[in-house]
């Protein structure tokens, strides 16, 4: 998989889009936990635990925001196979 960056990493400690991102690579650095995903009303789509230390790639609609605190460092990205 080739990632290209598309912005700055920062946290989840708020609720955030991520930038406008479709596709976020997320970094969980500290003990499993749930990252949350809303849209743009807040209303709930779906959770996911995920494990400490693993990184996930989510893909969203720009104005979801996702949310799970400051052990979850994001970043949005584009990729190909």
């Amino acid at each position: 998989m080739i990632v290209k960056l598309l912005g700055s990493e920062t946290d989840l400690t708020s609720a955030t889009n991520v930038g406008l991102a479709t596709v976020v690579r997320v970094n969980n650095t500290g003990s499993a936990a749930v990252l949350t995903r809303r849209d743009s009303t807040g209303a709930l789509i779906g959770d996911v635990t995920i494990a400490a230390n693993e990184i996930i790639y989510l893909e969203k609609e720009a104005s979801d925001t996702l949310e799970g605190g400051a052990d979850f460092l994001v970043v949005k990205v584009a990729y190909s196979n």
